[in-house]
């Protein structure tokens, strides 16, 4: 039954209300160890007291645990949202979540270990850079530049994984290169992330356990998607600028195609099929019969000789 009107429009919102929540609620509890250490700190009655050492501590434990729980639990929810961004949006949640788990949680690993120990490398060359003085302290700012690149190339990289079946090293050779190569969306796709994080754990915490991760999701993929059909059609159209014949028999009647046969079709000198005889004419010459054509050239000996043929076979003497 598909309700129309007013009554259609709250039965679609309610659906994809429940469908961003299914899909949060699981990821979730597929990361269930890595927000159990966050709630665990922001709970704290101590939080206030907690000094810089402990803080990078409980940094360095999230940074252990997110390769393991966090990054392949976000892969089985962009696996997820890259069927709604695409038009499949009826499709199973919970067995499309928990297949795209399972194929991809290795390279999810495997990637999600390398971004961290990047962006640890950045973090550290950061602080290093800032607390030096002169031109010292101006790489600091390289290094925060460095930052939100690996931020982009990391959504790029989960997006790519699960559109694209590619070794680990593809990936992330293409994640930097979208990242890099559209540098407006991926500045785009950073300022919409940043703005939902905002809103759900500033002002609306409940968005958290329920709308944020799957918003996040949707959002990026809907971005790298994006890039991808631009990259898409400026490959078409440099394959059309490359092969102008191949356009041009797609469409016989144009200019195009008119000027691409005359390059291509280049005319060889060949000589005229000569008609079989009947009979030898008294004077040496062939009696030619039966011939639709209208002027040849033939030689007979080392004299050109010239021959108008009529329907009746009429005979002209060597000039």
């Amino acid at each position: 039954m598909e309700f129309r009107g007013v009554m259609g429009g709250f039965y679609r919102i309610s659906e994809w209300i429940m469908r961003l929540s299914v899909i949060n609620v699981l990821w979730v509890i597929c990361s269930l160890p890595f927000f159990f250490l966050v709630v665990s700190v922001l709970l704290n009655p101590a939080t206030e007291e907690i000094t810089l050492d402990v803080m990078k501590s409980w940094l360095l434990m999230l940074a252990i645990v997110s390769p393991f729980t966090l990054i392949p639990a976000t892969t089985a929810m962009f696996v997820v949202a890259r069927k709604w961004v695409t038009g499949d949006t009826d499709v199973p949640l919970f067995k499309t979540y928990f297949r795209g788990y399972k194929e991809n949680y290795l390279q999810s690993m495997l990637g999600g270990l390398l971004f961290v120990l990047l962006g640890g490398i950045i973090v550290v060359n950061y602080q290093f850079y800032g607390g030096q003085g002169g031109m010292l302290r101006l790489l600091s700012i390289l290094f925060i530049t460095l930052f939100f690149i690996l931020m982009a190339a990391f959504f790029h990289f989960i997006s790519i994984m699960v559109h694209f079946h590619m070794k680990l090293f593809q990936i992330l050779k293409n994640s930097f290169l979208v990242a890099i190569g559209h540098p407006i969306l991926s500045i785009s796709m950073l300022a919409v992330n940043a703005a939902i994080m905002y809103i759900s754990v500033v002002k609306f915490n409940f968005l958290v356990p329920f709308f944020m991760g799957s918003l996040l999701a949707t959002a990026s993929f809907w971005h790298f998607n994006r890039s991808y059909q631009k990259m898409q059609d400026r490959m078409e159209k440099f394959k059309k600028l490359e092969d102008p014949a191949k356009r041009a028999k797609e469409n016989p009647t144009s200019s195009s195609f008119k000027a691409a046969k005359r390059k291509t079709n280049v005319r060889t000198r060949q000589p005229l099929p000569i008609p079989k005889a009947s009979r030898i004419h008294p004077n040496g010459i062939k009696r030619l019969v039966n011939t639709r054509q209208k002027l040849a050239v033939l030689t007979i000996g080392f004299r050109p000789a010239r021959f108008t043929f009529r329907s009746g076979g009429i005979i002209i003497g060597i000039r």
